[in-house]
């Protein structure tokens, strides 16, 4: 990349679960984010980078704007503040599938708070809607605002219209040279990945109250000493309360066993050998409203 280059920072931001996460996923073309079905999945500022010939896009991933409930919930949405307030350009999503409410309506107005970034609409999921549908979201969408730069629908799952987004948001950003090597996908480190590839694990098919309480903590990530091609990861899943623990060991320890598939499946392929995961299950109580049990967990 030349001197002339653009470089510059996109976050989307959006109620939890309109696919922002998948959407920086799909830019990318690796897996940076985990994802789930469950609200609010994402806690971390975390970082993919998109290189082009014609410049570098850093696409930050934000936690879900919500009404928080906890000390976490309110270190969340200051989180997203902080990074909204850096940002060159800001990508306002919502899917095609479901019908704008008041919450999208204050997200959309709240951007009033941040006038130093540009703003684009992005109608996500547009493969789950029909052509007409997409068309009466979009002019919902272009009505929210009078000062979008764009209005875009697109969907991750397909690819359609991720090109379209990229030369969008890259003829925003400010003239500079990259900020990543072209080699770098993220900044994030490999102990940090391993953390979220867990939880997302472990967040498959558990009840509706349990997946704020769960977080991941590495204790070690090591190559085994005798085995060069094995690496030990030692983690432990922390939860709240101990009548939650049942629920993610299962019967026998059969869903620790499947959790730990699951998320080896994933780690492997990241680290480049094959690996054995211990996982230990471990209660903090009331982790989400203690200041001191969220430092512990990095948050």
């Amino acid at each position: 990349m030349t001197e002339t280059s653009k470089s510059g920072f996109v976050t989307f931001v959006g109620r939890p679960n309109v696919g922002k996460s998948t959407l920086m996923n799909a830019l990318v073309g690796e897996k940076i984010a985990i994802t789930s079905e469950k609200p609010q999945t994402t806690r971390r500022a975390i970082r993919g980078i998109l290189n082009r010939p014609g410049g570098q896009l850093i696409i930050v991933d934000t936690p879900g704007v919500h009404r928080p409930r906890t000390l976490l919930g309110q270190r969340l949405n200051d989180l997203v503040e902080t990074v909204l307030g850096d940002v060159d350009v800001i990508g306002f999503c919502v899917p095609a599938n479901e019908k704008i409410g008041p919450g999208d309506r204050r997200i959309a107005e709240s951007l009033d708070g941040y006038p130093r970034a540009k703003k684009v609409a992005i109608v996500t999921k547009a493969d789950t809607a029909s052509r007409d549908g997409i068309m009466a979201q979009l002019m919902e969408v272009d009505s929210l605002r009078e000062d979008w730069a764009a209005v875009i629908p697109l969907s991750s799952d397909t690819g359609e219209q991720l090109d379209v987004l990229t030369d969008e948001l890259l003829a925003m950003m400010p003239d500079g040279p990259a900020l990543y090597p072209e080699d770098v996908s993220t900044d994030e480190s490999i102990e940090d990945r391993v953390a979220e590839i867990i939880r997302e694990a472990a967040l498959l098919d558990v009840r509706d109250e349990l997946p704020h309480s769960i977080a991941v903590q590495i204790q070690e990530i090591a190559p085994r000493e005798d085995n060069a091609e094995l690496t030990d990861v030692y983690a432990d899943i922390v939860i709240e309360r101990d009548s939650q623990k049942p629920i993610i060991i299962g019967r026998n320890g059969s869903r620790l066993k499947e959790v730990g598939a699951r998320a080896r499946a994933d780690i492997e392929p990241l680290l480049g050998t094959r690996v054995f995961l211990s996982l230990h299950v471990r209660v903090a109580k009331e982790w989400q409203r203690d200041p001191k049990h969220l430092g512990r967990l990095g948050f």
